[in-house]
């Protein structure tokens, strides 16, 4: 529920254009949604003091700055391959999730020293039923935000949005621990405000940890299961394939590229040219959002390969 990772292929845009400007739009929005969340926390923090109401809303403005550099990664997502970067420049989208890492951690080092500070020098609390609306808002705020960047990074398969949308759900329930600092404070435990600010800190980290794993296995070409066994099963119930020997497919941005190995009987190439472009589409209706993929089949006798189909 919290840390969605799937990509339903049933699901995603089979035109890269159209998935990048979906993921442009969902940043314009929750750029925007995020940033007037901030300055409402904002204002509150002013008016109170709350140092647990400061981290959140660091950390609420940080994460709206995430926005910046996943919109610059889809824009050049869309220029075509060169002679020098010769699979295109989706990986930039995964380059900008190291970004989103950078950002991150440093919130959570900025709000732990803001509630060290604190807890150092002890500063008295206002307008406390002001920092319990400014909870409900960066609840609110990123919650919508997170149900946006969520839905539209499984559609276009966007490991980095998806992720990025798994941060503002976290910040919506960090934004709700800031009502215990709230209600510590009236109940007479001032302390509680910087202690809620310190937990904070520590689930920005922990959420940190599953974000750098995610980026990490898509930097390192890795790919969900699931997607290579849909792979698997499509191009083994084409007519005329035998066997699948090999499927290995990886992630470059929000889009997928690949190649197979299938087994046909002793056939002349025609034949094993018809069976593979048979074999590509069924594969392409299944998994909308493959680019490249190329089909290598061989005779089920092992001898060198009869056909190779690019698609």
């Amino acid at each position: 529920m919290f840390v969605p990772h799937s990509h339903d292929a049933a699901d995603s845009i089979d035109d890269a254009l159209e998935a990048s400007r979906e993921g442009v739009r969902a940043l314009k929005v929750s750029l925007f949604l995020l940033l007037g969340t901030t300055i409402l926390q904002f204002v509150v923090v002013l008016l109170s003091g709350s140092v647990a109401l400061l981290a959140d809303t660091v950390h609420n403005f940080s994460d709206a700055l995430t926005a910046v550099p996943l919109w610059i990664a889809f824009i050049l997502g869309r220029r075509v391959a060169t002679r020098r970067y010769t699979y295109g420049f989706g990986r930039a989208e995964d380059l900008a999730g190291l970004f989103i890492i950078a950002v991150v951690a440093l919130s959570a080092i900025v709000a732990a020293w803001q509630s060290i500070e604190r807890f150092i020098n002890p500063q008295p609390l206002h307008n406390l039923w002001w920092v319990v609306a400014a909870g409900f808002i960066g609840f609110l705020g990123n919650e919508a935000v997170a149900i946006y960047r969520i839905r539209v990074g499984q559609k276009i398969g966007s490991a980095a949005l998806v992720a990025d949308g798994v941060h503002a759900r976290m910040d919506g329930f960090t934004s709700l621990a800031v009502l215990l600092g709230a209600f510590g404070a009236m109940v007479g435990f001032p302390l509680a405000d910087p202690i809620v600010g310190l937990l904070i800190s520590v689930a920005i980290v922990v959420l940190l940890w599953g974000t750098v794993r995610s980026i990490g296995r898509r930097l390192m070409d890795g790919i969900e299961p699931g997607l290579v066994h849909t792979v698997e099963d499509a191009l083994a119930e084409t007519p005329g394939v035998r066997g699948v020997e090999r499927v290995q497919l990886r992630w470059v941005g929000h889009r997928l590229q690949g190649n197979a190995t299938i087994t046909l009987d002793d056939v002349s190439l025609e034949v094993a040219d018809t069976v593979a472009a048979a074999a590509s589409s069924h594969v392409r209706s299944t998994v909308r959002n493959l680019d490249d993929f190329v089909i290598r089949p061989q005779s089920a006798s092992g001898s060198s390969a009869t056909a190779q189909l690019a698609s």
